[in-house]
């Protein structure tokens, strides 16, 4: 069973920066795809970034309106996803969650909350104007 922790989250003043971090522990493959969704109240969930893995290949991806401000990057050695926050907006304010499926997911699905099966327990960023 793999378990998703996340933290980082916390107020920030528009503009500011904030990184958060996913640690997954468990029986985490070499084909993954590990995910950042957000959820803001009243809304649906919503993709953020992702990285999928298989083999010796690997990518990143954006939701198409946060290229630019947030990065997704990973540390293999210690089965962490983070993801790095700049520029930050108050539509920005949402809980966000990590989410890892044991395979990788093609495109298409990738940005899908629904094709993950493991999720984290999210944790809040609010941005202050």
């Amino acid at each position: 069973q793999v378990q998703l922790v996340e933290s980082g989250g916390g107020l920030v003043q528009v503009g500011g920066s904030l990184r958060l971090s996913c640690a997954a522990s468990g029986p985490i493959y070499s084909t993954i795809t590990m995910a950042w969704f957000r959820q803001a109240p009243g809304k649906e969930r919503e993709f953020v970034a992702a990285f999928r893995r298989s083999a010796d290949i690997a990518y990143n991806h954006y939701a198409d309106s946060l290229k630019g401000r947030f990065t997704i990057s990973r540390d293999n050695a210690k089965n962490a996803v983070y993801l790095q926050m700049n520029s930050l907006k108050p539509e920005d304010t949402a809980v966000y969650y990590c989410a890892y499926d044991p395979a990788y997911l093609t495109e298409g699905t990738y940005d899908r909350p629904d094709k993950y099966d493991y999720w984290g327990q999210g944790t809040q960023v609010t941005v202050s104007s």
